[in-house]
């Protein structure tokens, strides 16, 4: 059986990047007139960014990222499972893990932007307690974003 391993990785890494170009060639595709909002890896780290790959034996099948956007809150970005490998809870965990990483470090509030035509991805976050926000910049103007928070401290 295989075992899925969760790292905390550079954003630059190899497997990241590989990652992170698929998603945006999949966004393309969807989104065909818009950019993907895509991640800069100095400014990522600059903003003391965390991202996390999710391994299955030797094979990066997944990623995710958040980054501090207020003393207390972080913004989930680029959520993202190879689409072989999707279906069997890979993105559950990799937002549960990003959660748990951002508890950690203190923040209490979570933030992120989809887009209207990634149905699986607002299904993801309703699941998780993820509530629909007013969308917040550089999101405000988009009509294709839809915009989620949680509180991640227990009540």
């Amino acid at each position: 059986m295989p075992t899925l391993s969760l790292i905390e990785t550079d954003v630059a890494a190899p497997a990241a990047r590989d990652l992170i170009a698929t998603l945006d060639a999949e966004l393309l595709l969807r989104y065909p007139n818009e950019l993907p909002n895509g991640i800069d890896a100095d400014a990522f780290r600059a903003a003391d960014g965390c991202m996390v790959l999710a391994w299955i034996d030797d094979v990066a099948v997944g990623c995710a990222a958040f980054r501090p956007v207020a003393p207390d809150t972080i913004e989930i970005k680029r959520v993202f499972v190879r689409a072989g490998q999707r279906g069997r809870g890979v993105s559950k965990q990799l937002l549960a893990w990003l959660e748990q990483r951002a508890l950690q470090r203190g923040f209490v509030r979570a933030v992120l932007e989809t887009g209207v035509l990634q149905p699986e991805a607002i299904a993801l976050y309703r699941s998780a307690g993820y509530v629909p926000i007013a969308c917040f910049a550089p999101y405000t103007d988009n009509p294709s974003s839809v915009c989620f928070g949680k509180n991640l401290a227990p009540a």
